[in-house]
């Protein structure tokens, strides 16, 4: 019986290993895929701003957005994410601000400023999206992001397609944030992502 104990678990291990080994596949691949169809809003996900200025990790995924937007990939772009207590901004308002500097117009935002986590602020968003009948967007986020972005789109009811933005990460915190992000992924496909809102832990960061 121990003997059969032991070889189970064996087996069971190896099939944990394969699972998040092919997981970790999908999330790299993801985070390689710029290609972006056309489609009714550009979904930005949000990240730290500092007083309205956004960090350099929300700067690019804003710029990506812009390009997108110029691109005419979607006539819509939907800023997202809350604020820390203290802060007298939004991770939207500030993203809302730097794109409407950028020269993207007022009338073509829409802001999503509640959300906590990458669930909360696409749920939220696809809450006033769907009422406009809008379902089909682009998501940009940071590039190891991207795979949970669209599992997430589809948990909320929006049809999503990953656009990551061009951001640049040593070799070493890149490995680590996909390994983070397989775990996530892997986690989520099992019970769910809206069950890991306690766990993100802002990995959108």
């Amino acid at each position: 019986m121990i003997r059969l104990l032991r070889r189970a678990a064996v087996v069971l291990a190896a099939l944990v290993v394969v699972y998040f080994g092919i997981t970790f596949l999908q999330v790299w691949s993801a985070s390689r895929s710029h290609a972006a169809s056309p489609a009714d809003a550009i979904v930005v996900l949000g990240a730290a701003q500092y007083d309205g200025t956004p960090s350099p990790v929300l700067q690019a995924r804003l710029d990506h957005a812009v390009e997108l937007f110029e691109a005419g990939i979607a006539p819509l772009v939907v800023t997202t994410g809350g604020n820390q207590p203290g802060d007298r901004f939004t991770e939207a308002s500030a993203s809302a601000g730097y794109l409407i500097r950028a020269g993207v117009p007022e009338s073509a935002l829409r802001l999503e400023s509640q959300g906590s986590s990458s669930w909360e602020s696409l749920a939220a968003a696809a809450r006033f999206l769907r009422a406009e009948g809008i379902t089909r967007v682009v998501l940009v986020s940071s590039p190891y992001h991207a795979l949970r972005t669209e599992q997430i789109a589809d948990e909320v009811g929006l049809e999503g397609d990953a656009s990551p933005s061009h951001e640049s990460t040593g070799f070493f915190r890149g490995v680590y944030r996909l390994g983070r992000e397989t775990l996530a992924v892997g986690v989520g496909q099992v019970i769910g992502h809206r069950r890991l809102v306690d766990l993100d832990a802002r990995t959108s960061r």
